[in-house]
């Protein structure tokens, strides 16, 4: 398969990076200092039938017309927001992403960044390594076992949020397009209620037309001064002005965000807060998970290429 074509968008894990090169013909993007056309032109676009893309630099629809030769676009993510299905779909365009093997990390982490927020774990950090322990008590902080959490999707990486939650004692409760036949936990179709009836709302849905902007001021006022919002879905699920003027007037309790509306640019005004915790969209980024996901991509290229059927196929 080494003189089949692919195209990774932008740098990722270096091991998807060194496998692709080891069973492909690997073109690189980011080594393009003129437009992607002449960069296509300059590389023998159309032998190029693969794309290799993330959550930062996917397939869009230019970058589709621009293949000619393009079979299958495999993402190193779950999510497929970066790709344009219908475009993929109209030219018989194979996807395939990345579910399942992030789902724990990605868990694990929204689970960190409500203790993070609740207990103040990095202001507390700050605290101490500042040296203001000597002189003064950090204060207190807020207790998370027992708290009432709401789920902005129940898809796997909410289902495994509910489940870890759940060991805290907390009591779950959840919003998603539909009721879910599996989930033991009430379901809420309309998600004001959902945001009222909990103090921690935690954001784990697909990023969609729907969606987009699906915490606004109603929901964030609704969540309320004691609430906490966690973020580890997508930055446009979000509206981020009215997050920040709501935690700069104590609207909300407080919000643990892993992803933002324009990454990597995070608005100033959250830096200086304390009962704010950031993470440079990292829900995956541990070495085991990001294998396991490079792996996946390797699989469903070559799965393809021999005429099998796909691993994780989304088309």
């Amino acid at each position: 398969m080494q003189s089949i074509g692919v195209l990774m968008t932008c740098p990722m894990h270096k091991y998807l990076e060194q496998q692709l090169e080891t069973d492909f013909n690997l073109f690189k993007l980011w080594h393009c200092n003129s437009s992607i056309t002449e960069f296509l032109k300059t590389h023998q676009g159309n032998t190029i039938r693969a794309v290799v893309g993330n959550t930062e630099i996917g397939a869009d629809a230019e970058l589709i017309a621009s293949l000619p030769s393009l079979e299958i676009v495999a993402s190193y993510s779950v999510g497929l927001d970066k790709i344009d299905l219908r475009k993929c779909e109209e030219k018989g365009i194979r996807v395939a992403n990345t579910p399942d093997v992030l789902t724990d990390d990605v868990a694990d982490l929204a689970i960190g960044l409500i203790l993070g927020v609740l207990r103040g774990i990095c202001a507390s950090d700050a605290f101490v390594r500042i040296g203001k322990w000597k002189d003064a008590d950090f204060g207190l902080a807020t207790k998370f076992s027992g708290k009432s959490v709401g789920i902005v999707g129940l898809g796997r990486i909410g289902s495994a949020i509910a489940k870890r939650a759940e060991a805290f004692g907390c009591s779950i409760s959840y919003f998603s397009r539909s009721q879910k036949p599996f989930a033991n936990y009430k379901f809420y179709s309309n998600i004001i209620d959902l945001a009222t009836s909990c103090q921690i709302l935690i954001v784990a849905c697909a990023l969609t037309e729907e969606t987009r902007h699906i915490i606004n001021r109603e929901v964030i006022d609704a969540l309320g001064p004691k609430g906490i919002l966690i973020n580890i879905g997508r930055g446009a699920h979000v509206d981020e002005t009215e997050l920040v003027s709501a935690l700069l007037e104590g609207r909300l309790g407080g919000a643990g965000l892993d992803v933002y509306e324009n990454e990597p640019e995070v608005p100033e005004e959250l830096l200086g807060l304390r009962n704010v915790v950031l993470q440079p969209h990292v829900g995956s980024d541990t070495v085991e998970t990001s294998d396991a996901m490079t792996d996946l991509v390797i699989s469903n290229l070559k799965a393809h290429f021999s005429k099998k059927s796909l691993l994780t196929p989304v088309i």
